[in-house]
């Protein structure tokens, strides 16, 4: 992937996905496609099935 263009498809299984519960309410994203010229329309089902994926609860400042 180039540098700036890191899309969280296809990531080692050891890099984890942290996805906000906003990001899932949203329902479709943009996302980087692996090059900075390009960008992917996904559903957030799709995110939030990857496999080093995780969607946490939304964290408020104390």
């Amino acid at each position: 992937m180039e540098y700036g263009g890191i899309t969280p498809i296809g990531l080692p299984p050891d890099w984890p996905i942290l996805i906000d519960t906003n990001v899932i309410g949203q329902g479709r994203v943009i996302i980087c496609s692996g090059i900075r010229a390009s960008k992917l329309l996904a559903t957030t089902d799709v995110l939030a099935s990857l496999p080093n994926s995780e969607v946490l609860p939304i964290l408020k400042p104390e």
